[in-house]
C-alpha cells in the first residue's frame, strides 16, 4: 500500500498540472483492498482500507479533521475500479500533502500566498474592448470593495500589465483574513494558484462568492479570447484537469468554514 500511496499523494495539489504530468507517468496498480472506510482518532478522522490506516510516504497517518472530509477522501478510495488511478483522487493527493508537508509550515504557505497579493489578477484591468472591461469590472470590482470594506484593504487598480506596487497596509490586512489551521490555509493556497488571485481565494475561503462566480471570475480574459477566437483544446484539457482541483479544495474550505 505504501509504494501505490507515494505515487497517488506524492502529486502535490499545488502544481495540479504537474500532478497530470507525474500520473501519466505512474505505472499502474490493481486495487488491492475491499472496502474503505473512515475510522475516529486522535485528532479527527483517518481513512481505513480493509481497516487499515493510510499513512504518507514517511508513514504519517493521514487524518482528517473532519468527518465529511474523511469520508469525501474514503469515497475516492472506494470509486476505484480493477484499476486505480490516482487522477481521479485530487482529495488523497491533498490530504497527503497537508499531512505530509504543509502541517509544519502554515507561516511559509501563508507567505507564498500573500506574495500574489502584490500582483493579484484583480489589479490589472484591460483598456479594450469595451465588453471585455464591462465583463473585468462586473466579476471582479464586488471582490476588490469587498475587500476594501469588509477586510480594510484599500487596494490600488492599474490598466494594462505595467506593474504597480500595492500598499504593505493593503497587504497586511488581507492576509490577516487568512485561515490558520493547516488544511484551509493548503486549500486557500491550491485556488490561489489555479486561479492566480488571492483576492478570490480569500473571497471563497469567508463564503462572499459561490465556487462557479469564483471560477468565472478568474477566466475571464480566457473566456472572453475563447468566445472571440474559438477553443483550443490543449487549453481546455489544461483547464479542466485544474478544475477537478479547484473543486477539492473547495471542498475542503466549505467543510471548514467556521
Amino acid at each position: 500500500m505504501r509504494e501505490l500511496f507515494d505515487e497517488v499523494a506524492g502529486q502535490s495539489p499545488v502544481d495540479p498540472q504537474e500532478a497530470v504530468r507525474r500520473g501519466t507517468r505512474t505505472p499502474q496498480r490493481k486495487r488491492f483492498y475491499a472496502s474503505a472506510g473512515v475510522a475516529e482518532t486522535d485528532g479527527g478522522f483517518s481513512i481505513t482500507l480493509d481497516g487499515r490506516p493510510i499513512k504518507t510516504p514517511s508513514g504519517k497517518i493521514v487524518i482528517a479533521p473532519q468527518r465529511e472530509i474523511a469520508e469525501a477522501i474514503a469515497a475516492e478510495w472506494q470509486a476505484q475500479r480493477e484499476i486505480i488511478d490516482p487522477l481521479t483522487m485530487p482529495l488523497t493527493r491533498f490530504a497527503n500533502s497537508v499531512v505530509e508537508a504543509e502541517a509544519d509550515r502554515v507561516d511559509v504557505v501563508a507567505d507564498d500566498i500573500a506574495k500574489y497579493l502584490g500582483s493579484d489578477l484583480l489589479f490589472y484591468r484591460a483598456g479594450h474592448p469595451e465588453g471585455l472591461v464591462a465583463r473585468e469590472t462586473a466579476h471582479w470590482d464586488p471582490i476588490v470593495f469587498w475587500a476594501a470594506q469588509t477586510l480594510g484593504a484599500h487596494f490600488m487598480l492599474a490598466e494594462g500589465i505595467v506593474h504597480v506596487r500595492q500598499p504593505d497596509s493593503a497587504i497586511a490586512a488581507a492576509r490577516a483574513a487568512f485561515p490558520d489551521d493547516p488544511w484551509s490555509i493548503a486549500a486557500l493556497h491550491v485556488v490561489t494558484t489555479l486561479t492566480g488571485s488571492a483576492l478570490l481565494a480569500l473571497a471563497l475561503t469567508h463564503g462572499v462568492r459561490e465556487p462557479d462566480q469564483i471560477w468565472a471570475a478568474a477566466h475571464v480574459d480566457e473566456d472572453w479570447n475563447i468566445e472571440t477566437w474559438g477553443i483550443d483544446e490543449e487549453v481546455a484539457a489544461r483547464r479542466a484537469a485544474r478544475l477537478v482541483d479547484f473543486q477539492a479544495a473547495t471542498r475542503i474550505l466549505r467543510a471548514l468554514r467556521p
